[in-house]
């Protein structure tokens, strides 16, 4: 075969599919090299998920109409002009390629001026024929319109998921991005509504606006410096933890990257403080000598190589541990409501309709009554009356037996698996009872959760939810199931838990998964804690359950319930065999 140098157009759609992943990646080059041109404000306005339109308009240095054939140009850029350029990019963008990769995919439009110019310029690529720049009239600053991406590459768009998905990854493109440069204001927009609105602040304020009021005070702040790595930013307590890493923000020299192993070392700083399931709330911004780091290692520029690896690796998880331990981490004392004096353990029933909470108001009479009567006999119930006689050891585990031997039981375990077993017969034949709130409780909610939280709301109501956007990012909660109200459960932490895996649950694929999914939610933080303290009747009702369910020998997250110690394994360790 002859060899051939390809035609332009052909090298453009090639470097495209690197550059041009989906919308999202698109935004992402196009932002940057706004925030490279200076701009102290940056709008985005989004159609169709990004297919339709996506439109960045920045007041940034301009274009001059002279070089808009250039800025459209393969390989064309001014941040780079010679080779030791390489060794020290301390620009977002540099490969000059992202525009005339984008303008062989779709239909773009740069409309540009410099201050100094009375009057701009424009230029059109569409899907890689490239029109005159032409004068224009608008106001200082770059404004970029790409319509129609992948119209004539039906093979890509294919590929594409839904509007309101593709919408959600520029919105955490345009999020990264502004955490990483709180000094510029950021506007996000799509169909008519605002998504995001950042106004320039200082980083921490920054921090805030983005991962939400409710964060704010449970974050401390993380700074260490050595060796010329530097680590700053904040990080949230151990119960700030969430189901999935979307919490967490991770800065280079004021770019945002992904790096498995820096996430890797986030985790291994809360080692034993979260459970392995769940993953810190942070925002790190990481200072490292551009001669130490290679940004080029993808065209994305995501990705990122460290001549160091282990030193920044040691200086975030070490900043970290300082961090946590100089912090209060140790949760408040909640002391009981002092409704009655009570002996023998809570009175919270262990599933279904108890007594409803009495109000935690002082009285003086009431006060003087309960200090000078005397107390009422603790309840004794005979663990006998179960199957088996147990006890209760640690607070944490019950021992029994059986017919084969000593059964250990992880108490929270199980009554999480009863729990979840009966709520799932009862949601089989009617909704689940449903308790309103005197006032509504009102948590932070971002646009895309309030987005899929809204796809789910039949589920919830068969749950016995009553939930309602109460403005701008907030949740109101009216109404909740009976079980949560009556097991004290925090309505606050668990609706927020919800709205983090509301994306992942929409996406389940059936209903009945998501439902089950919930259903463990409600189980979980429902059912008794490590620590709780049992009354013998409590005791034996939760081992009279354990009889009654199925699968009661693994939790609903498959984790074991019980353990046994046959006798024959009894007899041996005490040398009868």
């Amino acid at each position: 075969m002859t060899i051939r140098p390809l035609p332009p157009v052909v090298v453009n759609q090639i470097a495209a599919g690197e550059v041009v992943e989906r919308p999202a990646s698109v935004v992402k080059e196009v932002v940057e090299n706004a925030l490279d041109a200076g701009a102290t404000h940056i709008e985005v306005l989004v159609e169709g998920g990004g297919v339709d339109l996506m439109e960045v308009i920045d007041d940034g240095c301009g274009i001059p109409r002279a070089e808009l054939p250039l800025a459209i140009a393969s390989h064309a850029t001014s941040k780079v002009s010679a080779l030791d350029d390489l060794e020290h990019i301390a620009t977002m963008g540099f490969r000059g390629e992202a525009l005339a990769s984008i303008g062989a995919v779709a239909r773009l439009e740069v409309r540009s001026r410099v201050r100094a110019e009375d009057a701009g310029g424009v230029i059109v690529v569409d899907h890689g024929a490239v029109e005159a720049a032409q004068p224009a009239a608008c106001p200082p600053g770059t404004r970029v319109k790409i319509t129609n991406l992948f119209g004539r590459v039906p093979a890509r768009r294919k590929f594409l998921k839904s509007a309101q998905a593709e919408t959600t990854r520029i919105r955490r493109v345009v999020r990264d991005l502004a955490a990483a440069n709180p000094g510029v204001g950021f506007r996000l927009a799509s169909g008519g509504r605002t998504l995001l609105e950042f106004p320039a602040a200082d980083a921490t304020t920054r921090i805030h606006a983005i991962l939400g009021k409710d964060a704010s005070d449970q974050m401390f702040e993380v700074d260490l410096s050595r060796d010329g790595v530097s680590v700053w930013g904040l990080a949230g307590r151990p119960d700030l933890a969430r189901p999935t890493a979307q919490h967490q923000i991770l800065c280079l020299n004021g770019r945002p990257i992904t790096d498995r192993s820096l996430r890797f070392a986030i985790r291994e700083a809360y080692r034993g403080l979260i459970e392995p399931s769940r993953h810190p709330t942070a925002a790190l911004f990481l200072g490292v000598p551009p001669s130490r780091v290679d940004v080029n290692v993808h065209p994305a520029k995501t990705e990122v190589r460290f001549r160091d690896d282990r030193l920044v690796f040691s200086v975030l998880k070490r900043g970290l541990e300082q961090a946590l331990l100089q912090a209060d981490i140790v949760p408040p004392l909640r002391m009981p409501a002092a409704d009655s004096p009570r002996v023998g353990g809570t009175n919270r029933p262990l599933f279904g309709r108890g007594e409803q909470r009495a109000s935690a108001g002082f009285v003086a009479e009431q006060a003087r009554e309960a200090m000078t009567a005397a107390a009422p006999p603790p309840e004794r119930v005979s663990v006998v009356d179960a199957a088996r006689p147990a006890i209760q050891v640690h607070r944490m585990f019950l021992v029994t037996e059986d017919a084969e031997g000593m059964v250990i039981i992880d108490q929270h375990a199980l009554h999480e698996r009863v729990m979840f077993e009966r709520l799932l017969e009862r949601i089989e034949s009617a909704n689940l009872p449903s308790q309103r709130l005197l006032v509504p409780d009102l948590v932070d909610a971002s646009a895309d959760a309030m987005e899929a939280l809204e796809s789910l709301r039949p589920m919830l109501e068969r749950l016995g939810f009553d939930v309602a956007p109460s403005g701008p990012g907030v949740l109101g909660i009216h109404a909740v199931p009976s079980l949560l109200a009556e097991r004290g459960v925090e309505i606050g932490p668990f609706m927020t838990d919800l709205l983090d895996r509301a994306a992942d649950l929409r996406a389940a694929a059936d209903a009945e998964t998501a439902l089950r999914d919930v259903l463990d939610m409600m189980a979980c933080k429902a059912a008794i804690k490590a620590g709780d303290s049992l009354t013998d009747r409590e005791l034996a009702d939760l081992l009279s359950m354990r009889e009654k369910v199925e699968r009661s020998s693994n939790c609903p997250h498959g984790r074991p319930t019980s353990l046994r110690l046959s006798i024959e394994e009894l007899e041996r360790r005490f040398g009868r065999r």
